[in-house]
């Protein structure tokens, strides 16, 4: 406007008190709430230097420096979430009405309209509404979210359901046992504000370097305009010194990781945790879904001394590749990699309660539990294998007890060598295994991955309750991917979530592992490692070219123009060295 239009100076210069007024004052504000709170961080300079740029009527000066400062919490902003988004999906994800039965009839209700005794339905595939118990139908539903319990769980009359749940293909009739403020599910929604309320405060790289470069900077200036008398020294000082550096490389940097990241199927939520994976000392792992597939394997076939087992397992696959129980997979997967012949069955037939059976090769094939065998046959107790834990079943091959398979969630093949290198290679000193799931599960799984902590049977409350005591002792890394463990996501100093089964654990958590591999999460501590490092070197760079600058301005050879001209080309450096995270390395996995 001033050399273009022609305009005059203080017309050319409305624009730039327009974004002192309108983006200065907020900025300075925020500073000087900062500075009430005896927090010096490194935007407390460029707040200096906003100040003295308008008292000495450098309003460029002072313009440029609103821009850079709001520029740099621009660049970070949009992958920030707030806490209302993790209620909100939670709230979003239960159904808002009940399907309550009167009679033949079916109403929709509100949900905090459902009654203790009313009959609900549930359909295919709803979310369960309320916590109860089944009173008609037979199906399955899937609590894993909620409880840690890794498979599809029957339901029959007189099952438990809790809300939030999953159902499966077939609709079920539940009585209400409790109301909808006292569900599990409602349960589970007020840990999590409880834990928003309480979450760790990270203190940002830039925070922490800027706390000691702050006073310096500060000083340096002062000294310049008391010895000289010229308050311009003292600008020059400010505007050489404002920590460009803090404020672009290093969000540069983080960009650049969250951008390899993303690229590497791992979504990085909040900017904040790249800064810290290398000074956490605890990792916490749930156990389903996290370092086990959720999937039941079978891992144990004792067959009668009169049956081969090889033929027993043809027999059962045969039959069972026709099933929807959620072992079947399992056996059949099982006899796929023991190369067995699947042979044509007929007469098949799985009626609730009942177990599994048909013919196959002309032989009756009965697949049950050892609850209602021995109910049947109480003699043939003592004969059977003793029971242990995990989920078992019992095969009968024409009314003659021939086999018990034993299954169990099945561990990743990764797990055992990603836990031993976690002390070698990332200097963690505590590994914890925290799971829903049965004691006896959780210790036989830390027994194969080489963890020597476990605890099992943890609700939400109290793995939010570990968690929360050991951030306050050292910071920590908690694993997980179920509804139940969004508290403790939030309330680790870094929560990484598998997969994209639950929206509401993704808003809880600060990372997002997409192809759900503990590679992956390898990979992601080496992202933030490098992106640490790089940004460290940007950043110290930056700062130690910067105090060579002040030195320069303090001494009168520096004006504030060529001091800003100088301070861009110092941007410029640590910048390009910041841009150098996008490029991937060779290697991001060491175990």
């Amino acid at each position: 406007m001033r050399f273009v239009i022609l305009s005059d100076r203080d017309v050319a210069e409305l624009p730039l008190l327009i974004a002192l007024v309108f983006g200065g004052i907020p900025l300075v504000w925020e500073l000087l709430v900062k500075l009430f709170r005896r927090e010096f961080g490194s935007d407390l300079l460029a707040g200096i230097s906003i100040v003295t740029s308008v008292v000495l009527h450098e309003y460029l000066a002072g313009t440029l420096v609103v821009l850079m400062l709001s520029g740099g919490e621009a660049l970070e902003a949009y992958a920030v979430r707030s806490a209302s988004s993790v209620l909100h999906a939670l709230a979003k994800r239960m159904p808002s009405v009940a399907h309550r039965k009167q009679g033949t009839m079916l109403e929709d209700v509100a949900l905090d309209a459902v009654q203790i005794g009313d009959e609900l339905l549930v359909l295919p595939h709803d979310i369960c509404p309320i916590d109860g118990t089944v009173v008609e139908g037979h199906g399955v539903m899937d609590e894993s979210y909620l409880t840690g319990e890794p498979y599809m769980m029957s339901k029959t009359p007189g099952s438990q359901v809790l809300s939030g749940s999953i159902n499966g293909d077939s609709a079920l009739t539940i009585r209400a046992e409790k109301l909808a403020v006292d569900s599990r599910y409602a349960k589970i929604m007020g840990v999590m504000q409880s834990s928003e309320q309480h979450r760790p405060r990270i203190r940002r790289l830039g925070d922490q370097l800027g706390a000691f470069y702050t006073p310096l900077a500060v000083a340096l200036g002062v000294a310049a305009w008391v010895v000289s008398g010229d308050p311009i020294r003292f600008l020059a000082v400010m505007v050489v010194a404002t920590p460009c550096p803090l404020l672009i490389a290093i969000p540069v940097a983080i960009i650049g990781s969250i951008s390899l990241a993303a690229r590497r199927a791992i979504i990085v939520r909040d900017p904040a945790v790249l800064e810290q994976v290398d000074v956490c000392k605890t990792i916490i792992f749930d156990k389903t879904g996290t370092l086990t597939y959720g999937k039941p394997q079978l891992i144990q076939q004792i067959a009668a001394p009169e049956h081969a087992p090889q033929e027993v397992l043809s027999l059962v696959a045969s039959l069972e590749q026709y099933s929807k129980h959620p072992l079947a997979e399992a056996i059949v997967a099982a006899g796929r990699n023991a190369n067995v012949v699947l042979k044509e069955s007929s007469q098949m037939s799985e009626r609730p309660g009942e177990g599994l059976r048909g013919i196959v090769a002309g032989k009756d094939i009965r697949i049950t539990s050892r609850k209602k065998y021995v109910a049947a046959h109480p003699e043939a107790n003592d004969t059977l294998p003793q029971q242990v834990g995990g989920l078992e079943c019992l095969i009968l091959i024409d009314g003659v007890y021939a086999a018990t398979y034993r299954f169990r969630d099945a561990p990743r093949s990764e797990g055992a060598d990603f836990v031993h290198h976690l002390a070698r290679r990332h200097q963690i000193e505590r590994v914890v295994l925290l799971s829903g799931d049965r004691e006896s599960e959780v210790q036989y799984l830390a027994e194969l991955v080489g963890i020597s902590e476990s605890y099992g049977g943890q609700s939400p409350e109290d793995k939010l309750a570990f968690v929360r005591r050991e951030t306050e002792r050292v910071k920590t890394i908690f694993v997980g991917d179920g509804i139940n463990d969004a508290p403790a996501l939030m309330a680790a100093t870094i929560g990484i979530a598998f997969g994209q089964n639950s929206d509401v654990t993704s808003e809880a958590a600060g990372v997002v592992i997409m192809d759900s591999s503990l590679a992956k999460v390898d990979e992601f501590m080496h992202i933030s490692r490098r992106m640490r490092t790089i940004a460290l070197q940007s950043a110290v760079g930056g700062m130690a070219l910067s105090f060579i600058g002040m030195l320069i301005a303090s001494a009168g050879y520096l004006p504030p123009v060529a001091g800003a001209v100088t301070q861009e080309v110092i941007d410029v450096i640590a910048v390009l060295n910041a841009l150098r995270v996008a490029w991937p390395p060779k290697k991001l996995v060491d175990f």
